[in-house]
């Protein structure tokens, strides 16, 4: 019986029933792409790093964990240094650098082209050659796909024209490389770099090479590529975390309001229903099971519609922007469905309890 009546009253107001349930999905929607976009970007940016090949990484004193948010203030000379130390390989001195421009926000990959290759293991060309002029760059399939760029193109990075001389395969560390020294000398950093790749002459040589390079280097940041990796999540960003959690509870707070809204106009609407059925001995429970029960069912629908368009908002942007990564998990997904139920009915539970709180003979003599 209650079930008939639950459905009668969400069929009663088809618009406001597809308004809450919209909601409902909309904030599924944006819980699940803005974790997907963070968590994804964190650890894409992980194993473009871990897919460079090397087993350490040393970065200035300072510098933020992610790459790229940092000065160049190490000389290049120490990969001298670090070089001569027993059982390393090769080092690899990079210089990174934020190109903000028309074509989006890209960190470039300063590179020595024999340092680099000897510790990644070379890049895997799809079309072009390796850098040789000063005004080159190399850019992976995935970057060269998103903007439509062929070799021979020329392209506008760092405000300066650079000649797209290679598309290589996406993976190793950046999207976009070019001459060390051509990024020195555009950001005034000659001779020196941001970060050093080093590449041991046995994986299991990390921890020895590590201990000499930090007595080396004391004030240096000195990490295993592994435990970067451990360190690739917005826990480690505090500001990345306060800013999902926002996005988060502004999406619980429409789906919230938007299911209040509709059962509490719900309520007024049927005053008279109420007295009538409370006249013919409804209990308060009834009532308010009634209610409960109608804003759980419009909940499912919300949550169901916006799996679906999650699945389909998702397929959209990473055709349209294939250089963005979103990573959707399983947790996350029961998650948000579970916060917007929980919204959904806290939203409901005042409507509720105030219809069950009607009087009958008020609510009889209600226009």
């Amino acid at each position: 019986m209650i079930g008939e009546l639950v459905f009668a009253n969400i069929l009663h107001r088809p618009v406001r029933t597809t308004v809450s349930v919209l909601a409902v999905g909309i904030e599924i929607v944006l819980v699940l792409l803005v974790v997907g976009l963070t968590t994804g970007t964190l650890r894409d940016s992980g194993r473009r790093v871990e897919g460079v090949g090397a087993d350490i990484m040393v970065r200035p004193p300072g510098s933020s964990f992610f790459l790229g948010l940092t000065a160049a203030p190490m000389p290049d000379k120490l990969a001298g240094l670090i070089d001569q130390i027993r059982k390393v390989k090769q080092v690899a001195p990079v210089l990174l650098e934020f190109n903000p421009g028309s074509s989006g926000l890209n960190v470039i990959y300063g590179i020595d082209m024999k340092t680099f290759d000897e510790v990644s293991g070379g890049f895997i060309f799809l079309a072009g050659h390796p850098l040789r002029d000063k005004w080159d760059v190399l850019v992976d399939d995935t970057y060269a796909r998103a903007k439509h760029i062929k070799v021979g193109e020329s392209i506008e990075l760092l405000n300066h024209e650079f000649k797209v001389c290679g598309i290589v395969h996406h993976g190793k560390g950046g999207r976009l490389f070019m001459p060390i020294s051509t990024v020195q000398q555009i950001m005034g950093a000659t001779g020196h770099a941001n970060l050093f790749f080093v590449k041991c002459t046995k994986r299991s040589y990390t921890p020895e090479v590590l201990d000499a390079i930090r007595k080396l280097l004391p004030d240096y940041h000195v990490i295993s590529v592994r435990e970067y990796m451990s360190m690739m999540t917005s826990n480690n960003l505090p500001a990345l975390t306060d800013f999902v959690r926002a996005i988060i509870a502004i999406a619980l707070s429409v789906g919230f309001l938007v299911i209040f809204l509709s059962m509490y106009t719900a309520t007024s609407e049927r005053t008279r229903e109420i007295g009538i059925m409370k006249s013919l001995g409804a209990s308060k429970l009834y009532l308010m099971s009634a209610y409960l029960e109608e804003a759980a069912l419009m909940a499912a629908a919300g949550i169901a519609v916006g799996y679906i368009g999650t699945y389909v908002v998702t397929q959209l942007v990473l055709a349209y922007l294939p250089t963005l990564t979103i990573y959707l998990t399983v947790g996350w997904a029961v998650r948000a469905g579970m916060l917007a139920a929980a919204g959904a009915l806290i939203g409901a539970f005042y409507p509720a309890l105030r219809a069950a709180r009607l009087d009958p003979v008020d609510a009889l003599g209600y226009e």
